[in-house]
């Protein structure tokens, strides 16, 4: 029987797996800085009425500094800087094979633990984060029509590199979120990293000159819809059960278990959009899982 925060972590990859394809269709008609802005505003709208009715304000007022400190470095470094390759990497090379470079997550999370938190790693560790990355390169090498038709081998090595940096940004950002979440709602805790996120965001598009495109998103009801489903299951839902679980259970043993995004992908490129899949892919997103398990045994 699985134990609370395993629970968690294994929500937490189906509902990835839902965003990932919604933010794919969304990012693709209006692209990566306005649908990481917009979809954060509405998770932080999610999340306020989840507060009102819970907690009785839509804001998370009273918090200590070290609370705010932590999680709004983690939203900066996990939403923003994450977030914002990882959707890249969505657009060039795909939802499935961007969300198989996140299951790295784990390992930086144990390279980031040894040189700042001077955590240490066995064979069998060392071992793990080897069978994970040769897993991962036999589905890149493998992946055929898994790349997004009309896209050239230059484009898709870049798709798969800011995706790798995305699984990056999601390491750093949960470590120090669950500096952060200790003793607080995993939802109030997931707002915070929203409001860091919507203002990184903010600037970035201020200071691009590329605010038109935020309004010209907004008017394109398809890729709207998508946004608002891959908001509900993303930031607001899936987040917050990140959060939650790492509450529960070691930030290791969450990482692993949500990594598992790839496979749970590999139902809907089947029976929705009628891919086929190779043999390595399932080969290596195998091996990649496994590799990932070896980490943290």
């Amino acid at each position: 029987m699985l134990k609370t925060g395993e629970m968690f972590a294994l929500m937490t990859a189906v509902c990835w797996s839902i965003t990932a394809l919604c933010f794919e269709a969304a990012g693709k008609k209006v692209g990566t800085l306005a649908l990481n802005l917009i979809r954060l505003v509405i998770a932080f709208i999610f999340i306020a009425v989840y507060g009102l009715f819970v907690n009785g304000s839509p804001v998370p007022w009273g918090l200590s500094f070290h609370t705010w400190k932590w999680l709004v470095f983690s939203g900066i470094i996990g939403f923003v800087l994450g977030d914002l390759f990882l959707f890249k990497g969505f657009i060039n090379v795909g939802a499935r094979i961007s969300m198989l470079m996140m299951s790295l997550t784990p390992v930086f999370a144990a390279i980031i633990g040894f040189f700042f938190l001077k955590e240490t790693l066995g064979l069998i560790q060392l071992a793990g984060m080897a069978v994970t990355v040769s897993g991962i390169a036999i589905v890149v090498v493998g992946h055929g029509k898994a790349i997004p038709a009309g896209h050239n081998y230059k484009k898709s090595i870049i798709g798969v590199a800011c995706a790798v940096l995305g699984a990056l940004g999601q390491a750093g950002g949960l470590v120090l979120g669950k500096y952060g979440v200790k003793g607080i709602d995993p939802f109030i805790a997931t707002q915070i990293r929203i409001i860091a996120g919507i203002a990184g965001f903010a600037i970035i598009i201020i200071l691009t000159g590329k605010s038109r495109i935020v309004i010209n998103a907004l008017k394109d009801k398809t890729a709207f819809i998508f946004i608002i489903a891959g908001s509900f299951f993303g930031p607001f839902l899936g987040v917050s059960l990140a959060l939650a679980s790492v509450k529960y259970t070691s930030t290791g043993v969450s990482s692993t278990i949500t990594s598992i995004v790839p496979v749970i992908l590999i139902l809907p490129a089947v029976f929705l959009f009628h891919e086929k899949i190779k043999i390595s892919e399932i080969i290596g997103a195998v091996i990649s899982i496994f590799g990932v398990w070896m980490l943290f045994i």
